[in-house]
């Protein structure tokens, strides 16, 4: 009988340790998240370009309150935010006018940028609008790029990043891949909508290099965006909007807060 009490008072008092430590833990992530400074930077699928709600303060960068910078940032009440993340930025934007709030005081930096280098925008164009054999040849002209001289430029960025804002923890997000394959799908035909998958799959493999070397975290959206892509039933991407071509192939707000967000949260 004493045996069993002394068990029981053990165990009680593991719990109590465990949950006061638990607690502790969590405060002090609180504690972190609260200050935090933190700076958005890059392209559309940063500024949230397709979920709408957008800061009239953004001008034509549209930046969403929707988009998962605005989301993380509402969710830990962080020190500062400075949203400069841009529709259409390149990474020679990114080095231009997106670079001014990053400080020694920095804490956090989200960038999605690499795809309008790559001709984003006029690879879809071309593919949607010509043969087969031309988009994959603007594809295959795309992939060059990435190879030889995304890389660089992806560098210059980094470094730059590094150099401001030296104690920061910074997130590399990517691109997810466009279709599900294998279905019944109008529109593009199958093998260019494989090409396009494979064109994302050579992006995200040279975003996911490039910040491994500059000792960055990457966020693979590829994961969290699968059985949300273009034909699935269920897209968390926009197909052709002819009513606002912008918004074409980029995130919905579904995206931004089931696709980006869980990985901003996982890694920062």
């Amino acid at each position: 009988m004493r045996r069993s009490r002394i068990a029981a008072y053990v165990t009680s008092l593991l719990l109590a340790v465990g949950l006061t430590l638990t607690g502790a833990a969590t405060a002090q992530a609180s504690s972190v998240a609260a200050g935090t400074d933190y700076v958005a930077l890059g392209d559309s699928y940063s500024s949230g370009v397709g979920s709408g709600s957008y800061l009239s303060s953004g001008g034509d960068c549209k930046r969403s309150t929707k988009s998962y910078p605005y989301l993380w940032q509402a969710a830990h009440s962080v020190s500062s935010f400075s949203f400069l993340a841009c529709s259409g930025a390149t990474t020679s934007d990114v080095m231009s006018g997106q670079l001014s709030t990053l400080t020694s005081a920095t804490d956090l930096v989200s960038i999605s940028v690499g795809g309008n280098d790559a001709g984003f925008a006029d690879v879809m164009t071309t593919c949607v609008l010509q043969s087969d054999a031309t988009c994959l040849a603007r594809i295959d002209t795309a992939r060059a790029f990435v190879d030889s001289t995304l890389p660089g430029r992806l560098d210059t960025v980094y470094s730059a990043i590094r150099a401001k804002a030296p104690a920061a923890r910074v997130v590399v997000l990517g691109y997810p891949r466009f279709y599900r394959l294998g279905t019944t799908c109008l529109g593009l035909s199958a093998t260019k909508r494989a090409a396009i998958n494979d064109a994302a799959d050579r992006l995200d493999a040279a975003l996911a290099k490039r910040a491994a070397d500059h000792g960055f975290a990457f966020g693979d959206v590829r994961t969290t965006f699968t059985g949300h892509e273009l034909c699935s039933g269920s897209a968390w991407l926009h197909s052709l909007e002819l009513l606002d071509i912008g918004e074409s192939y980029h995130p919905t707000a579904a995206g931004q807060s089931g696709g980006y967000l869980p990985l901003l949260n996982s890694l920062a």
